[in-house]
């Protein structure tokens, strides 16, 4: 979706509500991804992975989620097939050292990972390489466990070079955050890998970290593990980047099919991280063609109405 890049200084904030004392669940690493079975999706106390079903509401939920929208519905924003000629979702790649690297220019190069990326010729890029969108790109190095991610990525002279508008690399074995106030591929300055619906999860019956979520209107401030904030819109309320909410547990979700239910309780269990604007309720996940579009659809059954901001204040914070 597309972002700001104003305020680049804004100090980290953190939402915080009435003091309580929680049991902070035992954390559990996600589960390797298809391709790099040495490689975990960050520690298992990284903020991607951590459970977040028994922690209080944020004393300011119930203003936040009517700002993201009450009555919108949750709309998976991955699937299988094609729309407009594109698979649905934000693909990945896993490479190998034998990749070729080649060289990426950034529109916002002092805030970018140089490289070089591994870019193998006919990576994909989300939307596709006619897309006028976000134009993702997202490659694991398996020998490395070094996650390249890239922004508004097109590529020169048949993929020998690339231009970006701005890119991170993340060490999956190392909690390490970007600098303050700095972007990534996305505009919270959040890895996009961890927070992505994966069908090999849902074929094996848990996704076992938080995802990731948009909404059409942020605050210019950011909040924990964010790292940077892209607000187009004024007024209270506002939801930082960064910002984790849950479904609540009082949801009913034995009605949804297998796929959409394994998604949503994931949703209760980890919850989602805001790292983007776009549209209310939007959750980041990776194409497949064992997905099944009509089950994920029913997920259009929560709104707003049905999350609470979650104060994790009382978490660990890695990184930091």
């Amino acid at each position: 979706m597309s972002r700001s890049r104003a305020g680049l200084t804004i100090a980290c904030l953190s939402l915080v509500g009435a003091a309580a004392l929680v049991v902070v669940p035992a954390l559990v690493s996600a589960d390797p991804l298809p391709g790099a079975p040495a490689c975990p999706v960050f520690p298992a106390d990284n903020p991607w992975n951590q459970r977040v079903d028994r922690l209080p509401v944020a004393k300011d939920s119930a203003r936040i989620i009517a700002r993201i929208g009450l009555n919108d519905p949750v709309h998976p924003d991955f699937g299988s097939g094609l729309y407009d000629g594109e698979p649905i979702g934000i693909p990945f790649t896993v490479v190998s050292s034998r990749t070729r690297r080649v060289p990426v220019h950034f529109q916002y190069a002092s805030e970018s990972d140089r490289g070089p990326y591994p870019l193998p010729r006919g990576v994909p890029i989300e939307g596709g390489y006619r897309s006028t969108g976000d134009r993702h790109v997202i490659v694991l190095d398996s020998s490395t466990c070094l996650d390249y991610e890239l922004f508004a990525a097109y590529p020169h002279d048949g993929g020998r070079s690339w231009s970006a508008g701005s890119g991170a690399i993340f060490n999956l074995r190392s909690n390490r955050l970007r600098p303050a106030g700095w972007t990534s591929a996305d505009a919270a300055g959040l890895p996009i890998l961890p927070g992505l619906a994966r069908y090999d999860e849902v074929a094996r019956g848990q996704i076992d970290h938080a995802l990731r979520f948009t909404a059409p209107c942020t605050a210019a401030r950011y909040v924990y593990p964010a790292r940077h904030e892209a607000s187009t819109c004024s007024g209270a309320w506002l939801p930082p980047m960064g910002l984790r909410v849950r479904l609540k547990a009082s949801v009913n979700i034995s009605g949804l099919p297998y796929q959409a239910r394994v998604v949503a309780e994931a949703l209760k269990r980890y919850g989602m991280i805001l790292a983007d604007n776009g549209a209310p309720w939007f959750i980041s996940g990776a194409p497949n063609p064992r997905w099944n579009n009509d089950a994920l659809h029913l997920l259009d059954r929560l709104t707003g109405r049905d999350f609470e901001v979650v104060d994790t204040s009382s978490l660990p914070r890695p990184g930091l």
